[in-house]
């Protein structure tokens, strides 16, 4: 069984779009400043509770985010991002890019930071199917912790494997530190704090093929 395996919200979902557009709902204006807050606090967020279900995730990392940046937010309006997030958009390349590596073989499966219920509103939106899902809640912990990544294997037992993600903290580290097959969708284009972990990087899917497949 050949495997490819994908973090969901920032490699194929527009997680960044999302949480500037939802914070803009509740503070107009400020859904930029409270992005990059937001990604200050999420960590944080999951380092202190691994158990605590995703919506509950986004909801204090954006009470913190708001705090920091002074600005008001009403107790109903922090759980905007997980009424959300089922509408965050996809990546236009996502449909074409699944489905060429479908055609060469390769299984698909999400390990994502993410809650069961919350995932299967977004998997509708996803254009290709996916043969696996592990979670946050499933794992019991947030990536970078190694969870999604025992569990998936326990549970699958690959003969290939590929993790494909565009986090260097969350999914690149761990993939390393386990000794999978990994290429990173630097969408952003960072610079990595150490390059030798990086194996193969893309800008963005196209030519996903090619780098899965490559030795």
């Amino acid at each position: 069984m050949r495997w490819v395996t994908f973090d969901c919200f920032g490699t194929l979902v527009d997680w960044r779009h999302g949480i500037h557009t939802s914070a803009d709902l509740i503070a107009p204006g400020q859904g930029a400043r409270l992005l990059e807050a937001y990604n200050r606090h999420e960590h944080a967020v999951q380092t202190e509770s691994p158990a605590l279900r995703y919506r509950h995730v986004l909801a204090e990392a954006l009470r913190r985010a708001c705090a920091e940046e002074k600005v008001e937010l009403n107790d109903d309006d922090a759980s905007v991002l997980a009424t959300t997030l089922p509408y965050w958009p996809v990546f236009p390349e996502v449909g074409a890019e699944l489905s060429a590596l479908r055609a060469a073989g390769w299984n698909l499966a999400l390990l994502t930071n993410c809650d069961r219920d919350l995932i299967a509103e977004t998997l509708r939106r996803l254009p290709v199917p996916f043969e696996a899902v592990v979670t946050a809640e499933d794992a019991g912990a947030y990536k970078p912790a190694s969870a999604h990544f025992d569990r998936f294997k326990r549970s699958y037992e690959p003969d290939a494997w590929v993790h494909v993600a565009q986090s260097y903290f969350h999914d690149m580290v761990p993939a390393h530190r386990l000794g999978i097959r990994r290429v990173w969708i630097n969408r952003l284009g960072e610079r990595p704090p150490d390059e030798t972990i990086i194996q193969q990087s893309l800008p963005d899917l196209h030519g996903l093929v090619s780098a899965v497949q490559h030795r």
